[in-house]
């Protein structure tokens, strides 16, 4: 078997519901029905698309619900695999930032890679829902309760209306004013998931069918003997497709790139602005609390930060914590999300690793 296959699912109800191929889904249901995992950890959708909901399946029939992507949710698997399923041999959905959570927890010998098959999705980018509502509402002019389903194809989003029609709207245009992607999403390089052990997605692939990267043995073997017992077929790529992919790829890191310029050079926030912002901070410690990465059962902040001073010292609080994480930051933009006084913590953790890897490989 080649590095990189097109697969399909064999089950027509995972097809019906698969956004390309459905053999992701097929993949966790081989999985489960031949006992090689205790559960799948993913996502379903809850009341409407903006609502991903972490999931733990047992029943592989229950599969079905799950089936198709959610780009207005941003949950990461990193800190709930380590914090309920430590025990348990799992299969999980990954983005790239779910994987490179993954590793750096085993890294830090908090999960046992052993016992998880990552299948990766290309990933382009996810929308705050909150933001997600007021776009939909503001640029495409319609409830957002009418939308049934959402997806990123060919630099553009687009929805799906309950009365069956499509609107879609270039990416570039509405993060000109302020929408589409998380910040974070937009300066991220790994769009493919080669740190899982399969990478998947519609990038380059025929309709109808999953395009597939092999990035382990234990996801060569997953998919081969899927295969033989029927899960999905296969069939050998293109050279079209496999540069059509390429290309995609190459695309959006010339994109994240440019964020990065402009997020970090160009409009960088000065010593006055961020001074602004630490007078904000309540000290609820939802940044740390959110982070996959952050591991300390006696957490330092804990222990230095003076008891009940509001706002804190940042050079205590905020730069203990960019001690302790900005080394591993995996650009996830958790942090970001969940605090309440809306600092922009992600810009300057992930400005710090960035600047700590470039001079680790190029000092």
């Amino acid at each position: 078997m080649s590095k990189y296959v097109l697969a399909k699912a064999t089950n027509e109800e995972i097809l019906k519901r698969a956004e390309c191929g459905g053999a992701v889904t097929a993949l966790f249901k081989y999985l489960l029905d031949k006992k090689l995992v205790d559960g799948v950890l993913t996502l379903k959708k809850g009341e409407d698309i903006y609502d991903g909901i972490p999931v733990f399946i047992t029943n592989s029939e229950e599969l079905i619900e799950t089936a198709g992507s959610l780009h207005c949710t941003s949950t990461n698997f990193g800190k709930i695999i380590k914090n309920y399923f430590l025990d348990k041999k799992i299969a999980v959905s990954v983005k790239p930032c779910d994987a490179m959570a993954i590793r750096e927890l085993a890294k830090l010998n908090q999960i046992n890679l052993d016992n998880i098959y990552m299948i990766g999705l290309n990933c382009g980018g996810t929308i705050n829902p909150i933001k997600a509502m007021k776009m939909i509402k503001l640029f495409y002019k319609v409830d957002p309760k009418d939308v049934v389903k959402e997806e990123i194809d060919k630099g553009k989003f687009i929805i799906k209306l309950k009365n069956g029609k499509y609107k879609a709207i270039k990416i570039d245009k509405l993060e000109e004013k302020g929408f589409g992607r998380r910040k974070n999403c937009q300066r991220c390089e790994l769009k493919i998931p080669r740190n899982a052990d399969l990478a998947c997605g519609n990038w380059g692939a025929e309709k109808g069918w999953t395009f597939i990267e092999i990035c382990s043995e234990k996801g060569r073997n997953l998919v081969e003997n899927a295969e033989k017992d029927g899960y999905i077929k296969i069939k050998e790529p293109s050279k079209k497709n496999i540069e059509i992919r390429k290309k995609i790829e190459e695309n959006m890191i010339k994109l994240a790139k440019i964020f990065q310029k402009r997020h970090f050079e160009e409009s960088y926030i000065s010593i006055e602005e961020w001074q602004k912002y630490w007078n904000r901070c309540i000290k609820c410690y939802g940044c740390r609390d959110a982070c996959p990465i952050c591991i300390c059962n006696n957490c330092k902040l804990e222990f230095i930060s003076e008891n009940g001073k509001i706002p804190p010292d940042p050079a205590i609080f905020h730069g203990i914590r960019l001690s302790c994480v900005s080394k591993n930051c995996i650009n996830c933009g958790q942090c970001e999300d969940v605090c309440p006084m809306e600092i922009p913590l992600a810009y300057i953790t992930h400005r710090v690793y960035l600047k700590i890897k470039k001079a680790l490989y190029l000092g």
